[in-house]
């Protein structure tokens, strides 16, 4: 899949190493959905329905709460009083912080939402980093079908109700940056604190 590969390139790196797979997906979004291949459908296979897999290795602080089913990998960090929500799947060496809710996501390898985050339908990719106060929006107001803006300012339907951000590789968002649903950046991007990001941000 050529936008898995283009915003998501370390993935190569790392294959059958407690990624998921998007073998059968047009888009990389997609596994996010209630699909029978989809996030949820693939954690189960692991820890059945509801279940909760933890890697020996991972930290897990005080008063944290999970909802199965979901996968924490590898020295995954799950930090005091953070919310993993259902369908989250937490690659190795991540960091979930203090306060921070995940839903339905992937935060892929040396990805970090360390401090008063929402990610929500999102998918995170390797090393990137969210200041604190992030938020990665994923419904309309409206409760519409979520666009999606492509690299060469296309419009498109993604088919989802409830679709945050992908982040490319290596991607630093500041404080308090809010990502509107369907946003998409690509690779090495840094964004400014305080800012609405919206489209492809390149």
């Amino acid at each position: 899949m050529e936008l898995l590969s283009r915003l998501f390139p370390g993935l190569s790196d790392f294959e059958d190493e407690g990624i998921p797979s998007w073998d059968g997906f047009n888009y990389p979004w997609e596994i996010l959905s209630s699909d029978e291949n989809g996030l949820i459908a693939q954690i189960e296979v692991i820890v059945g329905e509801n279940g909760i897999f933890i890697h020996d290795s991972a930290e897990i602080g005080d008063s944290v709460s999970i909802e199965g089913p979901c996968y924490i990998g590898p020295r995954a960090e799950i930090r005091h009083s953070a919310y993993l929500r259902r369908g989250c799947w937490i690659c190795q060496d991540t960091v979930v912080g203090h306060s921070s809710e995940v839903k339905n996501s992937i935060l892929l390898p040396f990805s970090k939402a360390p401090h008063f985050n929402y990610v929500g339908d999102s998918i995170l990719g390797l090393g990137v980093n969210l200041g604190a106060g992030v938020k990665l929006s994923n419904v309309r107001n409206d409760r519409g079908e979520i666009p999606i803006i492509t690299m060469e300012g296309d419009r498109m339907g993604s088919g989802m109700k409830k679709l945050g951000a992908l982040i490319g590789d290596e991607s630093q968002l500041g404080c308090n940056v809010v990502t509107n649903p369907g946003a998409i950046i690509s690779p090495g991007i840094m964004i400014g604190p305080n800012e609405t990001v919206s489209g492809w941000r390149t």
